[in-house]
């Protein structure tokens, strides 16, 4: 069995940008993430902010033109850059960068935050588990961490409707790895259970992508993209289109 290693995207960072960033599922994802975000009580004043594998920072430079400072960590000097360019173009001075990894980080950084991000990153740790118990050290007690992950069960849901049963007879187990597919898709309930070991409670519970990945016509996605946001934002909340989402969104106050 091979051993797994943590993934940076050094190397491919602009290919990443144009197929998951500029695509409307990452644009779908950033504004859910958004909408669920605005709500936290904490934001409603300036916050210090730590985005823990931030990419290209989109998310969180969003955050600092709202008045939030914020702290971009990743192991990716490819990604760092071109968020340190973004952060140049729109003339983002309460952003800072380092390019460190989670173990590293929580293992030094002696700050605490009231708000931590950690998304899309989970599936791509050789540890996950770990992570999240590292992650806690970062959160200052009353604190939220906003935790999103892709969803193993809505992977597996999402094959099968595809007809591809041998790949989810697999384990999703395939010869040769797609660059851009997360590594390890994590299963929810492992997700909720390493929450709650390492000193969290569940705030809130949002499916990303519930129906854009599913989608027949996937013209769709582009062509209506507006009645399918508007329908995503009603609905990925609920039962049971929450639990289909692609990603799950938790926030998790540190207790």
């Amino acid at each position: 069995m091979t051993e797994k290693t943590d993934r940076s995207f050094d190397g491919i960072a602009a290919k990443f940008a144009h197929n998951i960033y500029s695509s409307t599922k990452g644009k779908l994802r950033q504004l859910v993430l958004l909408r669920d975000l605005a709500e936290l009580r904490l934001l409603q004043q300036p916050c210090q902010i730590l985005d823990v594998g931030a990419g290209q920072g989109q998310l969180a430079l969003a955050l600092a033109a709202k008045g939030h400072s914020v702290h971009l960590t990743d192991i990716s000097a490819d990604m760092l850059q071109l968020a340190q360019q973004q952060a140049q173009q729109q003339g983002a001075t309460n952003v800072s960068f380092a390019q460190i990894g989670l173990a590293e980080l929580a293992a030094t950084h002696r700050q605490q935050y009231q708000l931590v991000l950690c998304h899309a990153m989970l599936e791509w740790l050789a540890q996950p588990e770990l992570a999240i118990a590292q992650l806690r050290q970062l959160v200052a007690p009353g604190g939220v961490l906003s935790l999103m992950f892709y969803n193993k069960d809505a992977k597996r849901f999402g094959n099968i409707l595809f007809g591809n049963f041998d790949y989810v007879a697999a384990d999703f187990q395939v010869k040769k790895k797609v660059s851009l597919n997360p590594q390890h898709p994590l299963a929810p309930t492992d997700v909720m259970q390493w929450c709650q070991q390492a000193g969290f409670s569940v705030l809130a519970k949002t499916g990303v992508r519930c129906f854009h990945d599913y989608l027949r016509d996937r013209s769709q996605q582009q062509s209506h993209f507006e009645q399918l946001l508007a329908l995503e934002l009603q609905y990925n909340r609920l039962e049971p289109y929450a639990s289909l989402g692609r990603y799950q969104h938790l926030l998790l106050q540190a207790v």
